[in-house]
């Protein structure tokens, strides 16, 4: 591991104001200090951010913020997140394992690298680690990597459930930078990998996550359902957070779907969305709805499997929200 410095810091303006290049923020350090030890992640410097007044569950009108700080296992055993947006609470339960969640945060859970053996390998090429120097991925091992919106530079996934959960919700991010404070809805955060692959979201350098803002749930069911390859510690094979409500007539009033496993983000499936608007709500239109979404993907020979396995995901979760 490369010798890197050390500094904690006491406030989210200080921590912004002593960025420099070469500077990561610590939090929990589930994932960076994975990446270092692999050498992936080779920092300068690190701020320690994870004792930062930043740690609370508040209720905000009829609205919650969520600290970065809060540890991943607090946020899914919170009475109010259960009780309003269990799709949430479920998919932090449904991540790592209850030791990691424990130390896990709320912005670190959002900013995690992917888990591609490529980028993680730094005997290999990896357009993520060393842009230009190519994704051997693609004509490798990526059973577990996207069908949808991947490019040529970069067919890795983004691992988080909770950000799919937060996909769905329309949560929003707030963060505070030597540019001042903004907020970056959901989606929005992350980035497809275009040309720029090693560039996972829209925050620039410097920036730091302070808090994420849920807004009032949305009416009717919710739920969220993961598909992996064991029952513990896994990564989604795909994952689905959706919200469904049925008015009195048998007609979708209002819908929300978000997939995890099949893209370099948290996929809003706004097609299948737009699909089931108005119409009724029977296994017919989930069908359609989603071959509507899944028009878009474009597998690769090992992982076209993820097609008629997200297919068969969204009908049946939307079967049983809509029952």
């Amino acid at each position: 591991m490369k010798t890197f410095d050390y500094a904690r810091a006491d406030s989210a303006a200080e921590a912004v104001r002593d960025h420099t290049p070469g500077t990561m923020y610590l939090g929990g350090g589930t994932n960076l200090v994975d990446l270092m030890r692999l050498g992936v992640a080779e920092p300068d410097r690190l701020v320690d951010v994870s004792r930062l007044p930043l740690d609370r569950i508040e209720q905000a009108g009829d609205r919650v913020r969520i600290g970065a700080t809060v540890r991943n296992s607090d946020l899914a055993a919170d009475p109010g997140i259960r009780a309003r947006y269990p799709m949430l609470a479920r998919a932090v339960l449904t991540g790592a394992s209850g030791q990691v969640r424990n130390v896990a945060t709320v912005a670190g859970n959002l900013l995690q690298r992917t888990r591609c053996a490529y980028f993680q390998d730094v005997t290999r090429p990896c357009n993520k680690r060393r842009p230009g120097s190519g994704c051997p991925a693609i004509a490798g091992d990526h059973t577990n990597l996207a069908i949808m919106g991947a490019s040529e530079a970069c067919v890795a996934t983004h691992p988080s459930d909770m950000a799919v959960a937060l996909t769905a919700l329309g949560a929003e991010v707030h963060v505070t930078g030597t540019g001042g404070d903004r907020v970056i809805p959901m989606p929005g955060l992350h980035r497809l990998p275009g040309d720029e692959p090693e560039r996972d979201t829209v925050l620039e350098p410097g920036e730091l996550i302070v808090a994420v803002e849920l807004p009032p749930p949305p009416p009717g069911a919710m739920v969220y359902r993961k598909v992996r390859e064991r029952a513990s510690f896994a990564f989604a094979l795909v994952s689905i957070a959706a919200a469904l409500d049925v008015g009195a007539d048998g007609t979708v009033a209002g819908c929300r779907i978000a997939l995890g496993g099949l893209a370099h983000v948290p996929w809003r499936a706004e097609r299948a969305e737009q699909a089931l608007l108005g119409g009724p709500a029977t296994g017919e239109a989930f069908l359609r709805a989603a071959e509507a979404e899944l028009e878009q993907a474009s597998p690769l020979p090992r992982n076209a499997y993820k097609v008629p396995l997200t297919r068969n995901l969204i009908v049946s979760t939307l079967e049983g929200l809509a029952s």
